[in-house]
């Protein structure tokens, strides 16, 4: 079912000095392999002169580019600070955690190190607090690791997800996720001329040509750098979770104005005015932005916040965006932007904010509903306040 493509990296690192013995507790994983991320998290008691104490180690691994992106480590066992960097970290992946094995955790970060190689990616964080996971282990078999790849791939329910997961994976060059989709005769190499891609949309609809209940057509947008293509293909897939045949149709390069047109989406936003200082937001909003990806601009600071689930990977449509639950934005001159994609996301958004600590301190002074979204530009405009910016961009059409 699965190639053995986990790799082993040879070491020989012992306990740090500081450490006198160290035991594995637990450790768990998301169920996001499918997605080309993975969130890992291990548990060890660790004694150190005669004191012993809690050590949390936190991953963030990627499969398609950054190898093992991102590390994060906590002493003691704070609760506190453990759910901050475990929602910091892995919070916004959408997926469910299955316990792990110390040997299970050595397989994957083993194998994620040696992207970390191939693709000549420095190893995140302090390198010398995990450096022991990947000395050399015993190589696993094929069907340890076909165990392992179902602990941290969520379980396929329909044909939509299976088929959006296999071509997600296909484009990402991420074989290793592919193939444990796939049967061993399916041909994986169909666009081995196109480079590491992101699959931005992608439509399926039944084969008419085709009496197979399971064989479909499938139109994929995908991104490479900032180019894009549209990758036509046939899948047939046995109903049991496995890609059985795969067939490639065409692909053709298309301008971003065009893809622009099959992304095109509604963003509903409200505008509120803070009655605080925008640098107090973090420290006054309480859990509002618990899981939330924090990406700074010159004129403020956006807040992305994702789904608890996947459960856009199982429609028949499949757009790459709507992980995303919300986003707020706090300019520095104390607006915050409420946005999402959908009416009932912002109705939800706009219920988290009433319900929040900022709730008394946060009016909302307009609603907005745009046919295609705005907030991006209005980012990378000079502007600080969105309704000078829209003005602005109103007196242009005219």
């Amino acid at each position: 079912m699965t190639d053995n493509r986990f790799t082993v990296i040879k070491g020989g690192i012992d306990l740090p000095p500081s450490i006198d013995k160290r035991d594995f507790v637990n450790a768990y994983a998301t169920d996001t392999r499918l997605m080309g991320v993975l969130g890992l998290s291990i548990h060890w008691e660790i004694e150190k002169s005669d004191i012993t104490d809690d050590f949390y180690q936190f991953f963030y691994l990627d499969a398609e580019e950054y190898a093992i992106e991102n590390y994060i480590s906590v002493y003691g066992n704070s609760p506190k600070e453990i759910h901050k960097v475990e929602n910091t970290l892995i919070g916004g992946l959408g997926g469910k955690k299955n316990e792990l094995t110390e040997r299970e955790c050595r397989i994957i970060l083993t194998e994620f190190a040696g992207l970390n190689k191939k693709y000549e990616k420095s190893f995140p964080g302090k390198y010398d607090e995990y450096a022991f996971l990947l000395e050399c282990e015993p190589q696993p078999d094929p069907r340890e690791i076909n165990s392992l790849m179902k602990k941290i791939c969520t379980p396929i329910e329909n044909d939509y997800q299976l088929i959006h997961y296999f071509l997600m994976r296909m484009f990402g060059k991420d074989m290793t996720a592919a193939r444990f989709l796939a049967a061993e005769n399916v041909d994986l190499e169909l666009f081995n001329d196109i480079p590491p891609a992101s699959l931005c949309k992608n439509t399926i609809d039944a084969d008419a040509s085709s009496e197979s209940p399971g064989a479909y057509i499938c139109e994929s947008l995908i991104e490479i750098d900032i180019t894009y293509m549209v990758a036509v293909s046939k899948i047939e897939v046995d109903g049991r979770g496995t890609v059985v045949n795969f067939e490639r149709v065409s692909a053709f390069k298309v301008t971003p104005a065009e893809a622009a047109l099959q992304l095109a989406r509604p963003e509903f936003m409200t505008i509120y005015t803070l009655l605080f200082d925008a640098s107090e937001f973090e420290m006054r909003c309480g859990s509002l932005i618990d899981k939330a990806m924090t990406t700074s601009y010159e004129t403020g600071k956006m807040y992305m916040m994702f789904n608890k689930h996947n459960n856009h990977v199982k429609s028949r449509i499949f757009l790459l965006s709507e992980d995303v639950s919300g986003l707020l934005y706090i300019s520095e001159t104390g607006q915050m932007l409420a946005v999402s994609y959908s009416l009932h996301g912002i109705h939800t958004l706009e219920s988290n904010i009433r319900k929040s600590p900022i709730a008394g301190s946060a009016f909302p002074i307009a609603k907005y509903e745009f046919k295609e979204p705005i907030l991006y530009d209005f980012l990378q405009s000079d502007f600080y306040d969105f309704n000078d910016f829209l003005e602005f961009i109103r007196d242009d059409d005219h």
